[in-house]
């Protein structure tokens, strides 16, 4: 899921107005996992705008904010939404992105996007996957090198790594080693001298459609 923080409040406040009337958009799915975009987020927001004279004019949260077809049928015909002048977006990027497609009204960021990751539990998330196009974890036990290798190496370590820790980082684990301790439990770890991994093709398609 996307990795989101608030943003800093008083950066939010210096971009609005007292005549303002804000709607808050949140996120049921990758934000309010992170509780950034739930509804305790959006009143904690809300009340720290109403200490400092902002006028919160209501709120919404999209079963998934991302998906333009949800924020057209959610906040469309919302009052509330259409008699507001600013939004602020308790929403990763591409949330913000949608909700832009519907409207032309001024919107904030609430948060920051920060990566693509795992929730260990809630307020500890690791990043495990880049997005990177080609996906390649079936050759590495489910571990991704290219994200979890401080050096994005894809065939092997680097031979600098320490007691299982990486070179780059000594608190980290070096991605290749947990890579063949993980093979070793399926009698597979051979697999990593007789699999070459070639150059990755990185160019990402910037949309998809597919034929009806």
């Amino acid at each position: 899921m996307i990795i989101t923080v608030k943003k800093n409040f008083t950066d939010l406040l210096a971009q609005t107005a007292e005549r303002d009337k804000i709607f808050i958009v949140g996120c049921a799915g990758c934000a309010t996992k992170c509780s950034t975009g739930n509804e305790a987020a959006i009143s904690e927001l809300t009340g720290k705008f109403a200490q400092n004279g902002r006028t919160v004019n209501g709120f919404a949260v999209l079963d998934t904010a991302c998906d333009i077809r949800i924020a057209k049928k959610d906040l469309g015909k919302n009052k509330s939404f259409l008699d507001s002048t600013v939004i602020v977006a308790l929403t990763c990027g591409a949330g913000i992105q949608a909700i832009e497609k519907i409207t032309d009204l001024k919107i904030l960021a609430g948060l920051d996007g920060l990566f693509v990751g795992t929730t260990e539990r809630i307020g500890v998330y690791n990043q495990y996957c880049s997005t990177c196009g080609q996906c390649i974890v079936d050759k590495t036990a489910g571990i991704c090198p290219v994200t979890r290798c401080s050096k994005g190496l894809i065939n092997g370590p680097c031979g600098g790594f320490i007691n299982g820790k990486c070179e780059v980082d000594p608190e980290k684990d070096c991605a290749w080693v947990l890579i063949y301790e993980k093979l070793k439990k399926t009698d597979s770890e051979y697999k990593i001298k007789e699999t070459y991994l070639p150059p990755r093709n990185i160019v990402k398609p910037k949309n998809i459609i597919k034929n009806k």
